[in-house]
């Protein structure tokens, strides 16, 4: 019990300490850098300090008599802390996928925490800082020590350099350890001009380029509800809510659009009924795409079966879209640098089917904030799939 109270005691100064911080988020920008400092350090002090004896408490408490996983009182405040903390900060497993993400790294990422939870983190960078951060989380997470690098976000308004630093810790009741990585955007690396690394913290204008980008993502969110509630619900089924829905996405959005039907009615294969490939394609192209087996496509099962999206950049695995009839990998010979997989489903219903889409060449990846859109766009889809279906006349009618 005293170790109880000491921890509490430490916790609450550590809670005033983070509030002083927060409330000198108003200073000038010139005198924001000695603050970063001060929240790295109270970072790293949660790493070593306040989460190991976190761990103690909790294994006391489970050894002791009714014992659980520690005081829930005790864990809510540390969740409430995570939240809290005033750098973007983002709990990563061993393969740098998102755990957790506290509200200063949604602004950062512009994406809901709910969302980028179990998405891999590199899809938010820039190519060239992928694979370092993967292999500097995986070293981390294997016991090598803190590591600290500069990488660069892809969507607005962040595109220079951002400081993240890794450190490892393990989450109570869990065999392997988690990554926290800490965000600080406008912060250079050893080396770097600090007039350069400043600019986007002096930046508080609206960036046209995000403003326009926005208005784009907003006009294909609108144009595909319109064509969706062209469809005539009595006529075509789901079918043609799919067809209406890879017209709008298809070239304006990505290179290649699938659509793929879940099975009906218990076990069965699910059906491919829309392939659209790169604008000028000829037939021979497509028609391998159109009569592939859905089944053979492993993105595509674990979309129809388990619900779950995929978005890859630079796909690593080459056969997560299946081969095609010479038995080369799509993705492979489609040049795919970049993939979107969305299950499509309405609310807490079943999976109806999967749209994947496909970037080629040197269009630029899917960002995380497109796969939002695309996920908002797919639940409009399953919507009206199921409007469909509720209204198409049985057979012999």
């Amino acid at each position: 019990m005293p170790d109880a109270q000491e921890f509490g005691a430490e916790f609450s100064d550590f809670r005033r300490r983070v509030d002083e911080l927060r409330t000198a988020r108003a200073l000038p920008s010139h005198e924001r850098p000695s603050l970063l400092d001060a929240a790295l350090f109270e970072l790293q002090h949660v790493v070593d300090v306040l989460w190991p004896r976190y761990e103690e408490l909790t294994a006391d408490s489970s050894r002791s008599p009714g014992g659980g996983r520690g005081d829930p009182q005790e864990q809510q405040l540390l969740r409430a802390l995570f939240q809290r903390l005033p750098i973007a900060t983002v709990l990563l497993d061993r393969d740098a996928v998102v755990r957790r993400m506290n509200f200063t790294a949604t602004q950062l990422f512009h994406t809901r925490a709910g969302y980028a939870t179990g998405r891999p983190l590199t899809a938010a960078l820039r190519r060239d800082g992928q694979a370092a951060l993967r292999s500097q989380v995986a070293a981390v997470a294997r016991g090598e020590g803190d590591r600290s690098l500069t990488v660069w976000l892809s969507q607005p308004p962040v595109h220079g350099e951002v400081r993240v630093t890794l450190a490892a810790l393990r989450p109570p009741g869990e065999p392997h350890p988690a990554v926290l990585a800490a965000f600080q955007p406008g912060v250079a690396g050893p080396g770097v001009d600090q007039g350069a690394a400043g600019a986007w913290a002096q930046e508080s204008r609206p960036d046209l380029g995000e403003v326009s980008r926005h208005a784009e993502l907003l006009d294909l969110v609108d144009d595909t509800a319109a064509a969706l509630l062209r469809v005539d619900p009595a006529g075509g089924g789901p079918e043609a809510v799919l067809a209406a829905a890879a017209e709008v996405l298809h070239g304006r959005f990505a290179d290649w659009v699938i659509a793929d039907l879940a099975p009906e009615d218990g076990p069965g294969n699910p059906r491919r009924v829309v392939a659209l490939g790169p604008r000028g394609a000829v037939g021979d192209r497509t028609a391998p795409l159109a009569e592939q087996d859905p089944a053979d496509c492993p993105v595509v099962v674990d979309a129809l079966y388990d619900g779950a999206s995929a978005l890859r950049v630079s796909p690593v695995d080459a056969d997560a879209f299946g081969r095609d009839a010479t038995g080369a990998p799509v993705l492979v010979r489609e040049e795919v640098t970049s993939l979107l997989c969305i299950p499509l489903r309405a609310g807490a219903g079943p999976v109806l089917g999967a749209l994947t889409l496909f970037r080629t060449g040197g269009r630029g990846a899917f960002e995380m904030a497109e796969a939002g859109v695309a996920d908002r766009i797919s639940r409009h889809v399953a919507l009206a799939m199921a409007r469909t279906a509720e209204r198409a006349p049985a057979p012999g009618a």
